[in-house]
């Protein structure tokens, strides 16, 4: 009959055997299954031309704008409105209208302009020269 001194040396070989059993099982890292569930997880967020044309034209979406004079833009383009609210790096918030643009954007309201396309815009504060901006959000 084992001692109680005996009982650590009794529980270190009996896991000391279990562990001597078979290898853990790996996961396949090759073949037909893998292939398919790697192809399945870049499809499932693939959206179609509708889909995105969509979430453009019906939601509103930030941007961060870094000017050339320093300024930090925020700018909320409310498509459904027609409206982009530019907050700037001063705290000031103004509502824009949009216009239509032969190509890009273009918004503006008493003194204030924000005109661009691609990740280029120009921002024109009432009073302030024009600085070019960049889209970095």
């Amino acid at each position: 009959m084992p001692t109680i001194r005996s009982l650590p040396l009794l529980t270190a070989a009996g896991l000391l055997l279990a562990a001597c059993g078979q290898e853990p099982r790996q996961a396949p890292t090759d073949g037909d299954a893998v292939r398919q569930r790697a192809v399945e997880a870049q499809t499932a967020r693939t959206r179609t031309g509708a889909e995105i044309q969509d979430r453009v034209l019906n939601r509103v979406i930030r941007t961060v704008y870094l000017c050339n004079n320093g300024e930090r833009l925020s700018v909320d383009f409310d498509n459904p409105r027609r409206m982009a609210t530019v907050r700037q790096s001063s705290g000031e918030a103004v509502d824009l209208f949009q216009e239509r643009a032969a190509s890009g954007i273009w918004y503006r309201a008493s003194g204030y302009e924000l005109r661009g396309k691609g990740i280029q815009a120009t921002w024109t504060a009432d009073g302030r020269d024009a600085t070019d901006c960049r889209a970095v959000d």
